[in-house]
């Protein structure tokens, strides 16, 4: 369906607005199928959004989030998304976090677990927001990665798959565990966080290209589902 973008004047608009279009979407989920079901990346974009998420009234029992990707890191690890997202919703009661790792991190049974996990859900997220980083990656499909042309490959039915990151990252320097492109585009509503002018250069050529094992983020325009990228300065 195409790519929708939506300007904002600063990162307090972008989380607004965002955060009104998730709570919108866990709406009609609960009116319609009697819970909602969210992906949600880490980093420092979206999280002001998903305090202002949690801030809103709403049913929080009948909620379910999965990171969409998550560092094969012990859940007390600072570099763990799980303690964050728990963190920013931590008004939202009731709330349902699941993980996509085990407690202690561990990459291959992290992997085991996380497809044990999905495979609990419903088919289809009722919105997932990602991220992107300055090399073109979304969620934790890095461009390099030994595990990426099959992480991409939309014939491949495992839901989440690891993902050592050549090179690490040297402020996260750990293997991941990622959802598949195939399980990120099964979902109703498909949001793109991201701020400066450097960041939207990056989506431009990634979109421009068409190269997505060197721009992976280009991928997520394939699905059913528009894609609304979020940007502010």
């Amino acid at each position: 369906m195409g790519w929708i973008e939506h300007d904002h004047a600063d990162i307090e608009g972008l989380s607004r607005h965002l955060a009104q279009m998730l709570h919108a979407a866990c709406r009609a989920a609960i009116d319609t199928r009697g819970r909602a079901v969210l992906a949600l990346a880490g980093g420092r974009t979206p999280f002001p959004a998903y305090r202002a998420l949690a801030a809103m009234r709403l049913d929080w029992s009948c909620v379910v989030v999965v990171p969409s990707d998550e560092r094969c890191v012990p859940h007390d690890h600072p570099a763990s998304n799980l303690t964050e997202l728990r963190k920013a919703f931590s008004d939202a009661r009731g709330i349902t976090i699941e993980s996509l790792t085990t407690d202690d991190g561990d990459p291959a049974r992290s992997e085991a677990h996380a497809r044990s996990r999905l495979a609990t859900l419903p088919d289809t997220f009722d919105a997932i927001v990602l991220g992107m980083g300055q090399d073109a990656h979304t969620a934790s499909l890095f461009p390099g990665a030994p595990q990426l042309r099959a992480a991409l490959d939309l014939d491949n039915a495992l839901d989440a798959t690891r993902i050592d990151p050549d090179p690490l990252p040297p402020e996260a320097p750990f293997p991941r565990i990622t959802l598949t492109l195939s399980r990120l585009l099964r979902t109703r509503a498909l949001h793109l966080a991201i701020t400066g002018q450097a960041k939207r250069d990056v989506l431009q050529a990634a979109r421009a290209s068409g190269n997505i094992l060197r721009h992976p983020v280009a991928a997520i325009g394939e699905g059913e589902a528009a894609v609304h990228v979020h940007w502010s300065p």
